[in-house]
């Protein structure tokens, strides 16, 4: 754990440091933001930031994102000033640490990022022959290929991987390829000299360069550009980079994992993926089972997450009703984990008595299969929501209209989340985008739509 901390911290940096380091992290300091974004940029990476509440975490996290460094931010201030909690939760700060600092809470929030990092949650045997073979490769220094469909655990594999290898001091490093730009791409691998390209402002450390000693991880390798992959050819085979607009070699040592959710030798056939680029990631591969295929995970995992938004949302943990996990194994989860994860989240905002029913769980395709069996009941009239009525009333869905159901679903979360769009987009597994879009309609349509400024600050 690599802990970045930004600020005086109200003169409580010794203290925090040393219960950082007693719980194993490493500790790195900067005055500003600017020298915090200067270290970042030069390869001093971080696991976790934390910033001092009175600095300007907004432009920090906005900085943070405009240069796609993925590092959780976490606000410290004088003790429980609820007005500076709020103000660092708004500017998109992972949580909050009065000072001086509480050890058992940052031990806490510490164990939190690293438990969510590696943390592989099974009971079925096919998974667990998957993890087997990963825990005898591990402390190899073998290429690693993860594949499987979308949601079922890749990234979280390749950092099992990488906490029972000989690496697991060293940096992990994640790039996900379908996520930036192909003309970014390069610059975000092997770096930049100040003035490569327009927008180069100062020199920047790629990721090949961060992660030296340490482990890369290149996610959905299969959406790279065929160009860059005999960039990064070279690189595998030579261990140096070049940065983009540099001239001299730079000699790297990593262990190397890749993801992918495709078929990579089909990829091969089709001319979109170098077969010699297959042949150095494919020493070893780790097929990750569709959720489909690891029934028995499917009531553990459940659980697990309901626990888990329990917590977040403040509310007891409720169980799972017979006819529930019945209506659970009966899906096929296209979605696998990711899937399940985001129904259970509902499930808990949605429940009602003391188990999780079956009308709590809203399945990505259940409605439409009611519809289908049932044309006739959607011809019924849904009354409108009124304001005194409680939103979170959801005693029957059968014979709701889908979109009546959307509707319902969303403003609830939007409400549960005090106004703010972007934690209610992440609950709902939508972009914040599409969110605005549906609460926009609403609005039009004469819907009450909460707004962020209707919240006092106190209910935070």
């Amino acid at each position: 754990m690599r802990l970045l901390i930004i600020g005086s911290l109200n003169g409580q940096i010794g203290a925090a440091s040393q219960i950082a380091i007693a719980r194993g992290a490493t500790v790195s300091h900067t005055e500003d933001i600017e020298s915090a974004m200067q270290t970042l940029r030069s390869g001093q990476g971080a696991d976790m930031i934390m910033a001092d509440a009175s600095l300007d975490i907004a432009t920090l996290i906005s900085g943070l994102t405009l240069e796609r460094i993925n590092v959780p931010v976490v606000g410290c201030g004088i003790g429980n000033d609820a007005s500076e909690a709020v103000r660092a939760i708004k500017a998109g700060a992972k949580e909050y640490i009065p000072l001086p600092p509480d050890a058992e809470l940052i031990a806490a929030v510490l164990e939190a990022v690293t438990e969510e990092s590696t943390e592989i949650i099974y009971r079925d045997p096919k998974m667990s022959e998957v993890l087997k073979l990963a825990a005898q490769v591990a402390p190899s220094e073998a290429s690693i290929l993860v594949t499987g469909e979308s949601g079922t655990g890749k990234e979280l594999m390749a950092r099992l991987v990488h906490q029972k290898s000989r690496r697991a001091k060293k940096s992990f490093i994640s790039v996900n390829c379908a996520a930036i730009p192909e003309n970014l791409l390069e610059s975000e691998l092997f770096g930049h000299e100040k003035g490569a390209f327009t927008g180069a402002i100062a020199r920047r450390v790629g990721k090949f360069e961060e992660a030296n000693g340490g482990t890369l991880l290149l996610d959905e390798i299969s959406e790279m550009d065929p160009r860059l992959q005999a960039k990064l050819l070279r690189a595998i085979q030579e261990r140096e980079i070049d940065r983009v607009g540099g001239g001299d070699p730079i000699q790297v040592d990593i262990r190397l994992i890749a993801t992918s959710n495709r078929n990579l030798e089909d990829e091969v056939r089709k001319g979109t993926f170098r077969e010699d680029l297959l042949f150095r990631l494919n020493v070893i591969s780790l097929a990750m089972p569709p959720l489909r295929e690891r029934p028995l995970d499917i009531e553990i995992l459940s659980k697990h997450f309901l626990k888990k938004y329990a917590e977040v949302n403040g509310v007891p943990f409720k169980p799972l009703s017979i006819d529930a996990k019945q209506k659970l194994s009966g899906h096929d989860w296209r979605g696998n984990v990711r899937e399940l994860e985001n129904t259970m989240h509902r499930a808990v905002l949605l429940a009602q008595g003391e188990e999780i029913d079956p009308q709590a769980i809203i399945l990505s395709n259940s409605i439409r299969d009611e519809q289908a069996a049932a044309p006739d009941a959607q011809s019924e009239s849904v009354e409108p929501v009124s304001d005194g009525e409680t939103r979170t009333d959801v005693r029957s869905l059968v014979g709701r209209k889908m979109s009546d159901v959307e509707r319902d679903l969303i403003i609830d979360t939007v409400y549960h989340c005090l106004g703010n769009r972007t934690h209610a987009a992440n609950i709902l597994g939508i972009s914040i985008r599409t969110l605005r879009n549906k609460l926009k309609q609403y609005s039009q349509s004469g819907v009450s739509v909460p707004m962020p400024n209707e919240f006092d600050r106190a209910q935070l």
